[in-house]
């Protein structure tokens, strides 16, 4: 019966396979005139955060210059979580949606990345190095580039920008000699300064990334960090952590009894005089703050001795993207040198490009040096050292377990 019942399933299974339309083949950027011509008139769904004004703009106008110099056309379909574009792309492959998907471009990176690679959500092979502009990535010496999350990237997500954690403080009120140098200098700080620090609440992708910092800095064997979590041990794995945190939260604003919003929630009480010091994923966060009049100007930033947690964030094309060459086109467009050298403007967003300064041209090259990265902007010698990201397993584990232990807070 069982041996019936297989060959059954077996035949219904091939019966299926022959039914199903053949999928067309995915275009391939290293014929890249042919992705040109098949991009033209195609509409790209490029789904993204939609939550930062300067960054709607940015991508407004890379669709302006898509529109104007390939025919294609961009259309921002703006996320406020990236895993909704992800959910959606799932659920068209259980419905066996495996051509002309909502989805064509993705911004993404860690957890979101390593879901949709372990279900087969994105289209393969290796077309990421494909890219004209990949020549120009700094693949070389950025490990984050190649690796997301300590993820292998595969050649299925195409770099965009950087990330460094930095942190923030007000020169009038905390002195350059007095800022903390590591996690455990904050923590002192800290309790000298009590009601002067805070974090957002995770799951906040800032709070998050606080948590990863110290979770980074305090545990015992760093090198569980590039797996997936062992549930046997993280009870003791993240015992340095939670320790770290008890002893922090009677120190924070507000007694630990509630927590800053998010990023610009933390940036306003530094303008207000609330906290002296905070933090952001962008280095030129705080120029940024300052020009837009949201900050003083003596504001600057600082990382850690021993490094903070670096990374980089990338686009992606799901398998059943219909606007695959026009994604192509667009991801491509995002490494030119051009549009790179305007994202790291501070004026416009001031993110981190993901290029080699030595492999550019003199004209793209003077283009870069030209920028005023700002007053509060550190020089990239001066970031310190970059802190591998946890595996995306360990982020869900310290969220959880963090709202077990503090949750009631609000």
């Amino acid at each position: 019966m069982i041996k019936i019942s297989t060959l059954f399933a077996g035949a219904l299974t091939a019966a299926l396979a022959l039914s199903q339309p053949a999928r067309s083949a995915d275009p391939d950027p290293r014929n890249w005139d042919a992705v040109l011509e098949e991009a033209r008139g195609q509409t790209v769904y490029f789904n993204a955060w939609g939550g930062s004004e300067n960054i709607n703009s940015y991508i407004d106008w890379a669709g302006s210059a898509l529109k104007e110099r390939y025919g294609v056309n961009v259309v921002h379909v703006k996320l406020d979580d990236t895993a909704n574009a992800v959910a959606k792309v799932l659920a068209e492959k259980a419905a066996g949606k495996n051509e002309g998907g909502s989805v064509d471009l993705i911004w993404i990176n860690g957890e979101n990345f390593a879901s949709m690679k372990r279900q087969q959500l994105l289209m393969s092979p290796d077309w990421t190095t494909g890219l004209p502009n990949w020549a120009y990535v700094d693949h070389e010496n950025k490990p984050t580039i190649l690796t997301d999350f300590t993820i292998p990237t595969d050649g299925l997500e195409s770099p965009w920008g950087g990330a460094k954690l930095v942190f923030f403080h007000d020169t009038a009120r905390t002195p350059a000699d007095n800022v903390p140098q590591s996690s455990a200098d904050l923590l002192k700080w800290a309790k000298a300064n009590p009601g002067r620090f805070s974090y957002p609440q995770p799951p906040d992708f800032i709070g998050s990334s606080f948590l990863k910092q110290v979770l980074s800095e305090v545990i015992i064997d760093k090198s569980k960090l590039s797996q997936p979590v062992d549930d046997a041990s993280f009870a003791e794995d993240v015992a340095p952590l939670f320790a770290y945190l008890d002893q922090l939260h009677p120190n924070l604003w507000r007694g630990g009894k509630a927590y800053p919003q998010n990023y610009p929630d933390m940036k306003q009480k530094l303008a207000d005089g609330e906290l002296d010091i905070i933090f952001a994923f962008n280095p030129s966060e705080a120029s940024a703050g300052i020009a837009a009049g949201e900050l003083p100007d003596t504001v600057r930033s600082f990382t850690y001795a021993g490094g903070t947690l670096g990374n980089t964030h990338f686009v992606a094309i799901p398998y059943n993207a219909a606007a695959k060459a026009g994604a192509l086109v667009l991801a491509n467009f995002l490494i030119s040198p051009e549009a790179q050298a305007r994202k790291q403007d501070p004026s416009i967003w001031g993110d981190p490009t993901v290029l080699s300064m030595d492999k550019l041209s003199d004209e793209d090259r003077a283009a870069f040096d030209a920028l005023d990265l700002g007053i509060a902007t550190l020089k990239p010698d001066e970031l310190g050292p970059a802190l591998d990201e946890p595996h995306p397993d360990w982020m869900e584990h310290i969220e959880g377990e963090w709202v077990r232990r503090y949750g009631a807070a609000n």
